[in-house]
């Protein structure tokens, strides 16, 4: 293998390249030089110079031509945990390059040297370093054998999270599915780029990629040099620059409002097209086909002078059509070729320039034709075609359009000022300028602008809007409240603790975003297909025009020619590309209205396969945290008891009833900490009580507390401790084990002396477990729980809530092996949970769904988040996903029907059966018609219900 080597740097003042970077600069404008082997290098950065010294002096250094500083990037792009990768250059190997690479998870020198082991067996890399004080991963590798994808993915397999960014770039130029291909295409060859996703019915390609080796320009580069455009927002007005000479400047738009304009105008533009290449339609169809309108059929006779010069002016009337109303036909066609793709333009582009073509020399020299038959004209092809191709683009991306719904309606919920406290002011300000800390007042009516903690005051609050449940949710003193939601009673204030793109409400709104760029698996195939059924459309085109002129009838050379240019018109991919992601995009922002996010259109269409759903108990079912449900009293004369040894009696009081058990037990329990503890005193206190004070507290570990309260020695704990103080159970024995076989954790009390009565506590039922478990048994699904309850609670519970299958005693680390127990029975399992110990097994199973009230551990692991916290989503979630998938297959059937049945009609197949020839025009209306009944139907999803 030759060595790579540098490029000579130029002597100043010429331009010259960072062999680190790769960033151009003038010699003069160099931070730092080094000369090696009589070899001048200029550094843009003294960091670069500090690393071309770590590396050596080998004069064996090249950068990659598209190698790029890190710069600071847009705000529709997002970073993940590890903090961006920069990029080396290449080692003193032949061809080899580094690269530099920020790893999370990095503990120890253990797990460096682990990572370091998996990517040094990898084909292409010479030498891998990881270290663990600098969280950095170095790589020396031939890139002719190895990328930098080949490399991240090996680091993440080993379980690792690697500093890369993501960015959605807003498109414009695409109309089909070959269009997608083609800009996934160009991407993915530019280095840097990890994953490329494109969607027609968004126009947005999500890309995720490793700062460094490229940035947000370097990425519109690449999609520009594919033939399209990317659009680009204003830049955002400087701190300080907020007034000018002529007053208060405009806020900067945003990409959705920019996306939104371009739509606009693009429509418009469209539009004028229609009309105009529709206005010249109507005389070229009346002079072109005189024989059908009385006192045209006697001046335009076959053959005469007048017939031609009025076909002449046609042809100079039609120009305009072909080259203005039609010129984005021969732009896309034109880009297309200097990179040897053909697209929908293409097609088009080739119909009506044939078209017009042919009529032109028919009527310049029609003696080079054997026949005057032959002689004909088809302006009206070219007019009709490119009037009607437009109006459908148009009405295409009109319904396009209102795909993205959804997104406008999460964005719309954003409040716009804030009403904050400063310097023991109030002031309102505009919602961006709030910061973490900053205490904010709300009133009854308004929207809270940001995520926080209630310092002071009580209200209800409608979160309908971020969770979907419309009951109003009673806030408190240090409860959290989210942004966008709505006040409603009470007034409060609260300490900001997210803003800007930290609120719930954003990051809804990025993975909304996420989710409808990326493909279901079903997509993937349907854009393979698309990419190569341009190049096949134009081959059967040629070789049916090819039969028709050998074989067909006389004017053989006319039906070649109408079969040709119809082939092309009709079978225009535009509705096989949108036949998925225009579904996917409406199916997800559907599912986010209900408070249900899904990350991915692979989890979309994996959701409705599933065999068995299988639910931790803590939090997922129940509420995750204990609540007092029962409260049972002995009922018998306190005096003249005695003691198990049968001396005097202690009782000294008169009966006590479930009231007072509950009181005296919940006054002993004001003075502790724990779970338990706290269920019994909220208990009293929802039940209208006022808990007196208890003296001389004494926690017991292992077997209770016991306190004196209004002069009572009051004991609470479990059967060990009263069986110490002597005490008899009588009948309340049999009710604490009736209490624990219905998993509930029973607690005896006992005053002065005497069994008073039992109070029992559990993590209770979710008000709508049971009726969710029920609906997804009725969806022909297995219900499992899951929990590491002991064997006896677990039954319990799953008896309450209608679940046969229950695994209990599982420790959290054998979760996932349980989850992966089932996979191994051929089931595709879907897994919920809320916890840190879930996430293992959310990562296991076919579909993750976490409780959005959760860690985020186990939200960043799962495919599906319910943000309510309810296992309605659940089924919620599978319903969308059906309903989603059920109109992709429509679409794709719709789709699939029209090419597979108007391709052969267009070449002709029916003509010796039935006599039938389709014509251009009609062609060229049933193409526009198709695209916009895919978008059509997709959009029906907007109207989309649960029926839970």
């Amino acid at each position: 293998m030759a060595t790579t080597l540098p490029p000579r740097p130029e002597s100043a003042p010429g331009v010259v390249r960072d062999p680190i970077c790769g960033m151009e600069i003038t010699a003069d404008e160099a931070a730092a030089t080094r000369t090696v082997d009589g070899v001048t290098y200029y550094f843009c950065a003294a960091r670069c110079a500090e690393q071309f010294d770590r590396e050596g002096t080998a004069p064996a250094r090249a950068a990659p031509s598209n190698t790029t500083h890190s710069t600071a990037m847009p705000s529709t792009t997002s970073v993940a945990s590890a903090t961006s990768a920069t990029t080396g250059v290449s080692g003193t190997g032949s061809g080899a390059y580094w690269i530099e690479l920020s790893i999370a998870g990095l503990a120890d020198r253990h797990s460096a040297d682990r990572l370091t082991e998996r990517l040094a067996g990898l084909p292409g890399v010479y030498e891998a370093t990881a270290n663990a004080t600098t969280k950095l991963l170095r790589v020396r590798y031939a890139p002719s054998a190895a990328s930098v994808g080949t490399i991240v993915a090996a680091a993440r397999s080993a379980g690792y999270i690697v500093g890369t960014a993501s960015t959605q770039l807003a498109i414009q130029g695409m109309h089909c599915a070959s269009c997608v291909t083609t800009i996934e295409q160009a991407l993915l060859k530019t280095a840097g780029v990890l994953s490329a996703t494109v969607n027609p019915a968004t126009e947005q390609a999500r890309v995720e990629y490793v700062p460094g080796l490229i940035d947000a320009a370097g990425l519109a580069r690449a999609v520009e040099s594919a033939g399209y455009q990317v659009r680009r927002l204003p830049p955002r007005p400087k701190a300080g620059e907020a007034d000018g000479a002529a007053g208060a400047a405009a806020p900067a738009e945003t990409s959705l409002d920019r996306e939104e304009e371009d739509r606009r105008r693009e429509y418009a533009g469209l539009l004028r097209k229609f009309w105009f290449a529709a206005a010249i339609s109507v005389p070229v169809i009346v002079l072109s086909y005189p024989q059908f309108f009385p006192g045209l059929r006697d001046w335009l006779t076959p053959g005469s002078d007048a017939r031609r010069l009025v076909w002449a002016a046609l042809g100079l009337l039609t120009l305009p059509v072909l080259f203005w109303a039609g010129s984005h036909f021969f732009a896309g066609m034109w880009q297309g070729l200097k990179h040897r793709q053909a697209n929908m333009h293409t097609l088009i582009a080739i119909g009506i320039s044939a078209a017009w073509l042919y009529s032109g020399v028919a009527v310049a020299v029609p003696g080079i034709f054997p026949s005057m038959d032959l002689a004909e004209v088809f302006y009206d092809v070219t007019a009709v075609v490119v009037a009607l191709v437009n109006l459908g683009l148009a009405l295409e991306l009109k319904a396009k359009g209102r795909t993205s719904e959804a997104i406008k309606k999460l964005i719309g919920l954003q409040a716009k000022t804030a009403r904050v406290i400063r310097d023991g002011s109030e002031l309102d300000i505009p919602v961006e300028e709030v910061l973490a800390g900053d205490v904010v007042v709300v009133r009854p009516g308004e929207k809270i602008p940001v995520d926080g903690i209630v310092l002071g005051g009580s209200s209800s609050i409608d979160e309908s809007m971020i969770t979907g449940e419309s009951i109003p949710v009673e806030k408190h003193a240090r409860d959290e409240v989210i942004g966008a939601t709505v006040n409603q009673t009470g007034t409060f204030r609260f300490r900001a603790t997210k803003v800007g793109k930290d609120t719930a409400l954003a990051q809804i709104i990025r993975l909304v975003q996420d989710a409808q760029g990326s493909k279901a698996p079903i997509q993937r195939l349907v854009d393979q297909v698309s990419h190569y059924f341009v190049p096949s459309v134009i081959i059967l085109a040629v070789a049916s025009a090819v039969v028709w002129f050998v074989i067909g009838p006389q004017p053989a050379f006319v039906y070649a020619l109408i079969v040709f240019v119809t082939t092309l018109i009709i079978a225009c991919p535009c509705a096989l590309g949108l036949a998925t992601p225009t579904s996917l995009t409406v199916g997800i922002g559907k599912a986010a209205e209900q408070g249900i996010l899904i990350r991915s259109g692979d989890a979309l269409q994996a959701a409705q396969r599933l065999h068995t759903v299988v639910l931790d108990k803590t939090g997922t079912i129940t509420k995750g945290k204990p609540e007092l449900t029962d409260v049972v009293a002995e009922r018998q004369e306190a005096r003249g008891k005695k003691r198990v040894d049968g001396s005097d009696e202690w009782g000294t009081g008169d009966d006590l009833d479930e009231d007072e058990v509950l009181r005296l037990a919940a006054a002993v329990e004001r003075s502790s900490e724990h779970p338990l503890a706290n269920a019994i005193v909220e208990g009293a206190k929802a039940r209208g009580m006022t808990v007196p004070d208890a003296e001389q507290f004494r926690a017991i570990p292992g077997y209770g507390v016991e306190a004196t309260v209004e002069g009572r020695i009051v004991l609470l704990g479990n059967a060990k401790l009263l069986a110490g103080r002597q005490i008899a159970l009588g009948r309340l024995e049999a009710e604490a084990q009736r209490l624990a076989d219905d998993g509930k954790t029973p607690m005896f009390v006992a005053v002065d002396g005497i069994a008073a009565g039992v109070v029992a506590a559990a993590d209770t039922l979710k008000d709508d477990s049971i009726a969710a478990v029920a609906v997804l048994k009725r969806l022909g699904l297995e219900v499992v729980m899951l929990t590491g309850d002991n064997h006896r609670t677990a039954t319990a519970i799953g008896r309450q809530i209608g679940i046969d299958r229950v695994l209990a005693e599982v420790l959290p680390q054998d979760k996932a092996h349980e989850v992966q127990k089932l996979q191994l029975e051929g089931k595709q399992v879907g897994m919920v949970g809320d916890g840190i110990n879930d996430a293992p097994a959310l990562a296991q199973a076919d579909i993750g769904f976490a409780i959005g009230t959760g860690t985020d551990v186990a939200i960043e692991a799962a495919d599906v988040t319910l943000i309510s916290g309810s296992l309605r989503g659940v089924v919620t979630a599978i319903e969308v996903s059906g309903a989603t998938m059920r109109n992709v297959r429509q679409n794709l059937f719709g789709a699939f029907i029209y090419n597979g049945l108007g391709i052969p009609v267009a070449m002709g197949l029916l003509y010796p059966f039935f006599g039938l020839l389709l014509s251009p025009l009609i062609a060229a209306a049933a193409m526009a018609a198709s695209s916009v009944t895919v978008v059509t139907n997709a959009n029906r999803l907007r109207g989309w219900r649960p029926r839970g």
